[in-house]
């Protein structure tokens, strides 16, 4: 019996041995941030900005301040509004430092429309800051106070970053000032809806971001920034593990512009795109979903220009490869503008090459397309769906130049396909179509079991859909 019990007592010490060892094994393997924020905290700022509203705009006339209005209801870019009189609003953001000569980067969003921007430094003092430049494209501002050798950041590549490494936030959540958070990045890339047009491929982390963060850098595990904390997703309001970051690469782009011009000029192509789904592709008959479908090509346009046609499917431009639609705007954006390049087209299944002289983007016709709809009367067809001719000032009336008015969706390809009433059919199978007879012809030839793309123009704006007849 004593014998057992040495021998359990044995195996329980061993147990217990092998299991701290394990422990220690792990909390070796964790992440740890310490000297991280001593060498980097220095360069983070504190920033107050003070806008003076006119009677007007305290009674709720927000119409020429950048908030969380501007974006969809689950997407928010984040700055701590504090309580003030209501003739003196103030923000409260973050930001950091670039050069020891007080260029400093923030957030857009965190200074437009201020009187007056007060930047507090890591070791209390206080300087009020010029606007150098800002961009609300991309959500970028640079700012420039009056001091010498300050503690600056350093910059890393966020084109080297890695989905899944940890990162650190510093700044001002809720106007505490440095403080921290950590995650990692979840994913690159993102494109996230607004209305001011998608410019910026988002670094996607699970960081702790709330209000008060924006404008604040994101390090890598080397110390160096990697992006600027922007916005997160969110439906309480609150941190829901989703954030949103401005790649520094991006970002450090846009300074150059600012500091040389005070504004910042991006390519323009002039076309509407939509992603390419798995039946999209088969539709096309392409090997794979990938590439930008071309929806619209705007007159006198770049792309009109260059050739290129509604039903394209742009897969590489300027020597990038283009899998996801998101990926065109970033890549023609930060193209300059004048420059030629060539631009790969997938068109009727056939690979080709254009010539495109990208133009310059007037920001003020940025996602500038009205929006209108209506209906009529008739002619059944095999899909499922009625169409009826159109006069001359009705497709004026409705931004088309060709095409059919869908009157009626009934049971069929067309319902599956999510057409719906008002909408115009302008081509089917790459054909276009100006009639209802023209349409019923080319339906007809349609064959069965065989998926077609076919484009609709909904509400003034062009995209694809498949449409497939099934017996």
């Amino acid at each position: 019996m004593n014998k057992l019990s040495a021998k359990s007592i044995a195996v329980w010490m061993g147990m217990v041995a092998l299991a701290l060892s394990t422990s220690a094994l792990a909390s070796s393997r964790l992440p740890d941030f310490v000297d991280l924020v001593k060498k980097a905290a220095p360069a983070v700022v504190n920033i107050q900005a003070s806008h003076k509203e006119t009677h007007r705009q305290a009674q709720g006339d927000d119409s020429d301040q950048y908030n969380q209005q501007d974006m969809p209801e689950i997407f928010r870019r984040f700055f701590h509004q504090m309580p003030r009189p209501e003739d003196d609003r103030r923000s409260v953001g973050s930001g950091f430092i670039i050069s020891s000569d007080g260029y400093i980067l923030t957030n857009y969003h965190v200074i437009d429309g201020a009187n007056q921007i007060i930047v507090s430094l890591a070791d209390r003092r206080e300087r009020e800051a010029k606007v150098v430049g800002k961009d609300k494209l991309s959500d970028l501002a640079l700012l420039k106070i009056d001091a010498r050798d300050l503690p600056t950041v350093q910059l890393g590549s966020s084109a080297k970053l890695e989905v899944g490494e940890w990162v650190v936030a510093i700044g001002s959540p809720f106007g505490f000032e440095h403080s921290v958070t950590a995650g990692i990045v979840s994913a690159k890339g993102r494109s996230l809806p607004d209305p001011n047009g998608n410019y910026v491929p988002f670094i996607q982390t699970d960081v702790a971001i709330n209000p008060g963060n924006s404008g604040g850098p994101l390090f890598n595990m080397e110390g160096q920034v990697v992006g600027i904390n922007s916005q997160i997703f969110t439906r309480s309001g609150g941190f829901m593990g989703l954030s949103f970051a401005i790649p520094i690469d991006v970002a450090m782009d846009v300074v150059e512009q600012l500091k040389a011009d005070g504004k910042v000029e991006r390519g323009w192509l002039g076309v509407l795109i939509q992603r390419v789904d798995r039946d999209l592709a088969e539709s096309f008959k392409l090997d794979r979903a990938a590439g930008a479908l071309v929806t619209q090509v705007f007159q006198g346009s770049p792309a009109a220009k260059a050739g290129l046609k509604e039903g394209d499917i742009i897969i590489e431009f300027d020597g990038k490869q283009i899998d996801l639609s998101s990926d065109l705007p970033h890549v023609v954006g930060r193209t300059k503008p004048g420059k030629t390049v060539d631009m790969v087209v997938v068109r009727k299944s056939k690979r080709m090459t254009l010539k495109v002289t990208v133009g310059k983007l007037d920001e003020s016709k940025v996602n500038d397309l009205a929006q209108s709809e209506d209906a009529g009367s008739a002619s059944p067809n095999q899909l499922g769906v009625d169409v009826k001719d159109m006069a001359p000032d009705e497709k004026a009336r409705l931004g088309v130049d060709k095409g059919v008015l869908v009157v009626n969706v009934g049971e069929g390809a067309a319902e599956v396909a999510g057409i719906q009433e008002g909408d115009v059919i302008t081509t089917i199978n790459n054909e276009w179509v100006d009639s209802a007879d023209q349409f019923r012809k080319v339906v007809s030839q349609l064959k069965p079991n065989v998926a077609v793309p076919i484009r609709i123009v909904r509400n003034r704006t062009p995209r694809y859909l498949v449409i497939k007849i099934t017996q």
